[in-house]
């Protein structure tokens, strides 16, 4: 009797994906793949060690690693906060400052690297200090996301939780936050929250 080999794969909702093989003996074999998830979001409040973790969760993939930094310097604070996350990160990243535009550097990644962009929130305030036009901007980086060959960690804050703002920019940029965040998780293979440095699964499943 004669075999021909015989291969698929099914979705496994705890792991991935499942290839199922039959050999030339007949033997049927299942071996799970990990799937990266192609975009997570990691959300938290300010000093909530959202950053700490998201470089964690970006090393332990093993590719080859950038960051992507939105943040602007402006005055000697900023400046500290930078130093000190790149001397958190340690010397193996590949750095790439872009406070606006991220199609750029994201449709230049490979399916061998893995990209951190810290944060959302930055790059928000960038577009909103600017003057441009938010709805623009977020479907713009919602289709470098998506379009982007290298899994994506992007960072962003929650700030819809506190004292409603004093100023009418402050509210506006609250409520476009919130829109920019409803947006990226819902387009999120994984999201998670993290609190006083510990991560809550909110959507998916850590690799």
């Amino acid at each position: 009797m004669h075999f021909s080999p015989l291969q698929a794969q099914e979705p496994d909702l705890l792991n991935g994906f499942v290839t199922i093989t039959q050999n030339k003996t007949g033997w049927i074999t299942r071996k799970v793949i990990n799937v990266y998830p192609s975009l997570t979001l990691i959300l938290g409040g300010a000093a909530s060690g959202k950053s700490a973790f998201s470089e964690q969760l970006v090393v332990s993939n093993g590719k080859s690693r950038v960051y992507v930094a939105t943040s602007q310097v402006f005055d000697d604070e900023i400046r500290l906060k930078v130093e000190q996350h790149i001397t958190q990160r340690g010397p193996d990243w590949t750095t790439i400052e872009e406070p606006l535009d991220l199609g750029p550097p994201l449709s230049g990644l490979t399916e061998n690297q893995i990209c951190l962009i810290d944060c959302a929130t930055m790059w928000l305030s960038n577009h909103l200090l600017a003057g441009n036009n938010l709805e623009t901007a977020q479907a713009e980086l919602l289709q470098a996301l998506r379009a982007c060959p290298a899994p994506v960690v992007i960072v962003s804050n929650e700030v819809g939780q506190g004292i409603v703002p004093d100023t009418a920019l402050s509210r506006r940029f609250r409520e476009a936050q919130g829109r920019l965040n409803i947006a990226l998780a819902a387009q999120a293979d994984l999201v998670v929250q993290v609190t006083a440095g510990l991560p809550l699964v909110l959507k998916g499943q850590l690799p």
